[in-house]
């Protein structure tokens, strides 16, 4: 069951992580930490496997080429440096403590509620054009696929959660308005559009990143291998609304 982390200390939690065997964390950064681990590391005494839920912003800018887990971390944010520390920080916990640790780098996510049908509906959606701009992303029924194999196997080590194809963002947004049946935005050039420091960062990085250890070791069968399969049954299913 998926517990949230609050600001102070819960003796209860602390008290099933006594327990707890297999321990996927997820926890945003906070102040460039990880909240979880500043927390509860001393209370996880159980622990036979840990995993840490990151990003693949920790690769930075490859120039449009593959990265894969074996490319050296290059982060040019602030906040994908502080995950690149924060991942040692685990692997370095594992280690000391003999446990095995997978780090799960995962692309743009997306599923029920998160998707470019809930900001085309919501009016929201853009369609910035920047040539030779690509990101992969991953639908959240496979991160919870690759979360469970790495547990169920103990794997350690890195593993890209990310599709197959890294694709350009005004695509996805065309594609997902035709299913729709509704005209995408206006077409906007990066150079011109209105983003947040924020948005305006993330189009910084261009790279392709590579699955093929995650699908190789884990096993795992992306049932959205492209953004077209995961978001023809998120429409096709009415799940694309999420549970509100």
């Amino acid at each position: 069951e998926p517990i949230i982390v609050g600001d102070t200390r819960s003796d209860a939690l602390a008290d099933a992580l006594r327990e707890a065997t297999h321990i996927l964390i997820g926890a945003g950064l906070t102040n460039g930490a990880d909240p979880f681990f500043a927390t509860y590391a001393d209370a996880m005494t159980g622990a036979q496997w840990i995993g840490y839920l990151s990003t693949i912003g920790v690769y930075g800018d490859a120039g449009g080429a593959w990265v894969d887990e074996t490319t050296p971390a290059n982060p040019s944010e602030p906040r994908n440096q502080a995950r690149v520390v924060v991942e040692e920080a685990w692997q370095t916990y594992g280690a000391t403590h003999n446990i095995p640790v997978a780090i799960i780098r995962l692309a743009g996510i997306y599923g029920p509620g998160r998707n470019q049908f809930v900001s085309l509906s919501q009016g929201k959606a853009r369609r910035i054009i920047k040539p030779g701009q690509v990101f992969n992303r991953i639908e959240v029924t496979d991160i919870g696929a690759i979360a469970a194999a790495a547990a169920r196997q103990r794997a350690a080590g890195i593993f890209n959660g990310a599709d197959d194809e890294p694709a350009p963002p005004q695509e996805v947004v065309e594609f997902a308005a035709n299913l729709m049946g509704v005209e995408p935005p206006p077409a906007v050039a990066f150079a011109a559009a209105d983003m947040s420091p924020m948005a305006r960062s993330f189009y910084s990085d261009v790279k392709r990143v590579s699955n093929r250890r995650t699908k190789q070791v884990l096993g795992v069968t992306l049932t959205a291998p492209t953004y077209r399969e995961g978001l023809t049954q998120l429409w096709e299913s009415g799940r694309w609304r999420g549970s509100s």
